[in-house]
């Protein structure tokens, strides 16, 4: 039953590319034109695309040009040839810039980057380049339906960089490096000034403070300790109401012990 229909599904595949093969080498472009057309409609965008490529240069200055543009950009897209996508999309605004499908294709330019978005681990240029040119489309276009879809897409790749750099700062901290970790997560909030993480960050800052401070040499203990205490004031004062306020009380009483120890301890030497 399975050969069977293995072998009826081979038929029928050689048989369409039998039929577009014909069209290929057919001389009549409108016939072409008009089967690229139903081809694009059925969603055989690999013959769609050849016949458009085909045809592209010909029908330039062609009333029939801008929506055979507007298809050849959009095969690409749906083969997932993102970059491919991306310059025709771009191509078509410059070519028609006053056409109704100006706005759209501006818009699916920007959209080409983000289904190029990574996961957050990896290489975040075309994620960058989304929010860019995102943001563009909205600023261009003020009152266009897309916006609301536009700026949902920015949230969600900014979500992806602070994502990427808690991480990368996370693992400065896991790896013993704790200035570097306090630097990390004091530029991680200063990057995402209103994530709902930041008395987290803050907190993880205080952490690599103190544990910095710990494994510091006896002449600089005291500076250090003194740093923390400062985070820890500074994190009452911008979250007041945040439920991870006694963690942060904690690390400033030690810091004001370990302040006092070495205080004890340096006037004993002195004695």
């Amino acid at each position: 039953m399975r050969s069977a229909l293995l072998i009826a599904i081979i038929a029928l595949s050689v048989v369409s590319c039998s039929r577009f093969s014909k069209v290929q080498k057919s001389t009549d472009y409108d016939y072409k034109l008009r089967m690229a057309e139903k081809y694009y409609v059925a969603k055989k965008y690999n013959y769609a695309q050849q016949l458009y490529e085909e045809l592209f240069p010909l029908m330039k200055g062609q009333p029939q040009f801008e929506d055979l543009f507007y298809k050849y950009a959009y095969c690409s897209y749906n083969l997932h040839d993102w970059l491919q996508a991306e310059n025709l999309f771009k191509q078509f605004v410059e070519v028609f810039p006053n056409s109704p499908k100006a706005e759209e294709m501006e818009f699916m330019r920007a959209y080409t980057y983000y289904r190029q978005s990574p996961k957050p681990a990896l290489d975040q240029t075309n994620t960058q380049k989304t929010i860019g040119l995102m943001q563009t489309f909205i600023n261009t276009h003020p009152n266009s339906p897309k916006n609301k879809e536009a700026s949902d897409i920015m949230d969600k790749c900014r979500a992806k960089l602070e994502e990427k750099q808690s991480s990368s700062a996370a693992l400065y901290y896991n790896m013993g490096h704790f200035r570097a970790a306090a630097i990390a997560y004091t530029s991680l909030m200063n990057d995402f000034p209103d994530s709902e993480k930041s008395d987290t960050y803050k907190l993880q800052i205080i952490k690599s403070y103190y544990s910095f401070a710990v494994n510091s040499i006896e002449e600089k203990k005291n500076t250090r300790f003194e740093q923390v205490i400062t985070e820890c004031n500074d994190f009452m004062d911008r979250f007041p109401e945040s439920n991870l306020k006694k963690e942060v009380e904690s690390y400033e009483t030690l810091s004001k012990n370990n302040l006092k120890v070495n205080n004890n301890e340096q006037i004993t030497k002195t004695n």
